[in-house]
C-alpha cells in the first residue's frame, strides 16, 4: 500500500471510533532518550541477515514468584469483567479481599455514582485491617471476619505481624478487562503475522508482538495522560528516536512503523539491561530506570520487583512484566480463556 493509501486507511479506522481504555493508572514512559537514535544509525548500515537468531536474545523466564502477579492479571484480563472490581493488596497479589458488581449499566467508563462505589469499598477494607492491625498488635481477640481476613494475609506461609503492618496502606481496586481483551484479541489477528515477522527479522522473540495488549488493547487512536499515542504507546521523543521519519505524518498512529519502532527499542533494551524481564519492564519504566534498578539491587528481577523503591517505580512498573506474561498466555490459548 502507498503511503496515499497508507494515510487514507487509517484515518478511516480512527474516526470508527476505537478508543482508548487503558486508564486505571498513569504509567511511566520508556526512557527513550536521543542519544539511543546514534547508535540505532550506526547499526542500521548492517543488513537485517546480519541479526543474530532469537536464541541469543533469550525467552521469557516466569519465577515462580511472579506466578500470583501473573494470575492476577490472567483474572483481570479474562475473567473480570468491566462491571466487576477487585479490591486487593497492591503487593501480595494473591490477596484478594473481595470480588463486587458495580450496580447500574457500565460502559467503559464510570458514573459518578459508580466511582463512589469503588471509593466506598476501598475505604470499607481500610477500616478493617486498621482495626485488624491494632487487634494483632494488642494481642486481641478475632471475631470470625477477622479470621477470615488473617487467612487471606497467612496463604503461603507468610508471617501475620508482618502481613498486617500497613496493609490498609495497600489497598488498590482494579476493574476487570475481559470485553476489552477479547476486544483486542480480534483487532489483534489483522496484525499477528504481521508483527511476529517484524520481530523474528529482528532477531527478536515473536511473542513481543503481543505488547500491545498491555499497552494499548490493540487500540489505534489510544492516548495516555502523558502524551503516548497508538497502539505501541510511544512519545514524540521515543517516535523520532526509534521511527525517525521526515514525513510529516505521525507514524505513531501507522501500527506497523511503531511495531518497527518497538523492535528498535527493545533489542536496544535488551543489550543494555541483559535480560527480557528488565528490557519489557523498561517499556514503561525506561532504560535509564531499570539501569538504576540493577544498579541498586542486582539483576535479580524478583529482587528488584520486591524491594526496589526508586523513584517512579510503582505498581505499573512492578507489574508490567507480569501483566506482559499474562497476556501472552491468554492469547497464545484464547480459546481456553474465551471458548
Amino acid at each position: 500500500m502507498n503511503r496515499t493509501g497508507l494515510e487514507a486507511w487509517f484515518f478511516l479506522v480512527f474516526v470508527l471510533g476505537l478508543t482508548a481504555c487503558n486508564n486505571n493508572s498513569v504509567r511511566d514512559l520508556p526512557d527513550k532518550n536521543a542519544n539511543d537514535l546514534s547508535l540505532l544509525q550506526s547499526q542500521s548500515s548492517a543488513s537485517q541477515n546480519t541479526y543474530k537468531s532469537p536464541t541469543q536474545y533469550g525467552t521469557f523466564i516466569k519465577p515462580g514468584e511472579l506466578e500470583p502477579a501473573v494470575d492476577f492479571w490472567r483474572k483481570t484480563y479474562a475473567v473480570w469483567r468491566r462491571s466487576e472490581v477487585a479490591v486487593h493488596d497492591d503487593r501480595y497479589m494473591d490477596v484478594i479481599y473481595e470480588v463486587f458488581v458495580l450496580p447500574g449499566n457500565v460502559g467503559e467508563g464510570l458514573t459518578s455514582e459508580q466511582k463512589e462505589v469503588v471509593s466506598h469499598h476501598r475505604e470499607f477494607w481500610r477500616a478493617q485491617l486498621s482495626v485488624l492491625e491494632a487487634k494483632i498488635h494488642n494481642n486481641e481477640p478475632l471475631n470470625a471476619n477477622d479470621r477470615q481476613i488473617v487467612a487471606k494475609l497467612t496463604r503461603n506461609g507468610r508471617q501475620i505481624h508482618y502481613m498486617v503492618t500497613g496493609a490498609s496502606q495497600r489497598i488498590r481496586s482494579q476493574r476487570g478487562t475481559r470485553e476489552r481483551f477479547k476486544q483486542g484479541l480480534d483487532i489483534s489477528q489483522r496484525y499477528d503475522t504481521q508483527f511476529r515477522r517484524i520481530f523474528k527479522d529482528a532477531g527478536l522473540p515473536e511473542d513481543l508482538a503481543y505488547l500491545p495488549h498491555v499497552e494499548s488493547s490493540f487500540q489505534f487512536s489510544a492516548k495516555s495522560s502523558a502524551g503516548a499515542v497508538g497502539m505501541w504507546q510511544f512519545t514524540k521523543s521515543g517516535a523520532q528516536t526509534f521511527m525517525p521519519d521526515n514525513n510529516k505524518i505521525d507514524l505513531r498512529l501507522d501500527p506497523v512503523a511503531s511495531a518497527v519502532g518497538a523492535a528498535n527499542y527493545l533489542r536496544h533494551a535488551y543489550k543494555k539491561l541483559g535480560d527480557w524481564p528488565a528490557a519489557i519492564t523498561s517499556y514503561n519504566h525506561g532504560i535509564g530506570g531499570m539501569k538504576r534498578a540493577q544498579n541498586q539491587v542486582g539483576r535479580d528481577f524478583v529482587q528488584i520487583v520486591d524491594t526496589y523503591t526508586g523513584p517512579a517505580f510503582g505498581f505499573a512498573s512492578r507489574n508490567y512484566y507480569a501483566q506482559f506474561l499474562a497476556a501472552r498466555e491468554i492469547a497464545n490459548n484464547p480459546r481456553q480463556y474465551f471458548p
